[in-house]
């Protein structure tokens, strides 16, 4: 029994020390044999044990394209790729690339991703509504500075006429050889019973928007639309191609980029 029990205890003192706790060193693979005879891998290669990041990742989103040129001459090497994708209006830097003799990840890459300034916003979000007088004068006194041809000045005051008849009875909208448009109208207040008088308006105006955030002001022309439904007169525009001026404004940006790299720019979309 004695024998046994030292049997017992000996192999229990060998269990315990096989199973005791190592020093080892980071940025190993370790194989350990557990006490119910499984192999366990214990991986200690990751920057948190070495305290060393053995690469760089990700992704770099920026907004323009000096913030561009700035992060591109500090990581990119010259294996290092850029793609343009004109219908995304973006602007993508694998800078971890392939060369031509070896292979690389291309996990670590720069996106410009332009945003499109409010007021470019607010202006395509009323492209080709017809909305009351009010709403309408109003947002031309939003984006008096915006507004080129005619002068902010006179955009002013054409608002402003436009609100002092809301409540007249339009009657017919005629172009004049000037081009501008005149609306006829009836005033039927207390103050000027049945009075008569008319509205003129151009019929084209030019406004200077910036795209992008960071852009320079780009001219678009708007042509003015008008409907007479029972008297109320609705007003509204039509931009005149706004997508082929964001488009020129981003080759602008893209010729930015182009000016400042030392590659050639690939139209696509990289992998």
């Amino acid at each position: 029994m004695t024998n046994t029990t030292d049997n017992v205890q000996a192999i229990t003192g060998l269990a315990q020390q096989a199973l005791a706790p190592k020093p080892v060193e980071p940025g190993s693979i370790y194989l350990v044999a557990t006490a119910d005879g499984q192999v366990q891998t214990v991986d200690l290669t990751g920057s948190r044990y070495t305290g060393r990041i053995d690469r760089k990742t990700g992704t770099t989103t920026v907004r323009d394209a000096t913030s561009f040129l700035t992060y591109w001459a500090k990581h990119h090497d010259d294996a290092s790729e850029v793609y343009s994708d004109v219908e995304q209006l973006t602007v993508t830097a694998v800078l971890n690339a392939h060369s031509t003799n070896e292979p690389d990840f291309g996990d670590h890459r720069l996106v410009l991703g332009l945003r499109r300034t409010k007021a470019w916003q607010q202006w395509l979000t009323l492209d080709g509504r017809l909305v009351g007088q009010d709403e309408f004068a109003n947002f031309l006194e939003d984006h008096l500075p915006e507004l080129v041809t005619p002068d902010a000045a006179t955009m002013l005051e054409i608002a402003q006429s436009i609100k002092a008849t809301t409540k007249a009875e339009f009657q017919s909208g005629t172009r004049l050889q000037s081009g501008e448009r005149k609306f006829v109208f009836t005033e039927d207040t207390k103050a000027t019973a049945g009075a008569k008088g008319d509205l003129t308006i151009p019929e084209v105006f030019e406004i200077a928007v910036p795209p992008f955030e960071g852009a320079a002001a780009y001219k678009i022309r708007c042509r003015f639309r008008y409907r007479i439904d029972r008297g109320q007169l609705a007003l509204g525009f039509k931009l005149e191609q706004p997508e082929e001026r964001a488009k020129a404004a981003f080759a602008d940006v893209l010729k930015q980029i182009a000016e400042g790299i030392d590659t050639q720019v690939l139209n696509g979309i990289p992998a």
